[in-house]
């Protein structure tokens, strides 16, 4: 099944690792040097011309990837558990 994170995109459902919310754990200083790593590195891909409300960590191919999105993480696991 796929999971869809907005603007035409999707992702497979069992390449997620974690939907996380920007405003609550953005604070944190583990996660900021994560995404600021993550972008040194290429592996963020912006969904949303907006400002993002989370991201998504997945892992696929031995890949990580962070997708920033304009939607909830309430919106996101409904969608993920089947519901849109």
């Amino acid at each position: 099944m796929y999971l869809p994170i907005g603007n035409d995109m999707a992702v497979r459902d069992r390449t997620v690792i974690g939907i996380f919310d920007l405003d609550n754990c953005s604070y944190e200083k583990r996660t900021r040097e994560f995404l600021s790593r993550a972008e040194q590195e290429g592996e963020i891909v912006p969904v949303t011309d907006d400002l993002p409300k989370s991201f998504l960590l997945t892992s696929e191919y031995g890949m990580s990837r962070v997708y920033l999105t304009q939607f909830t993480t309430a919106t996101l696991e409904k969608r993920a558990a089947g519901g849109k």
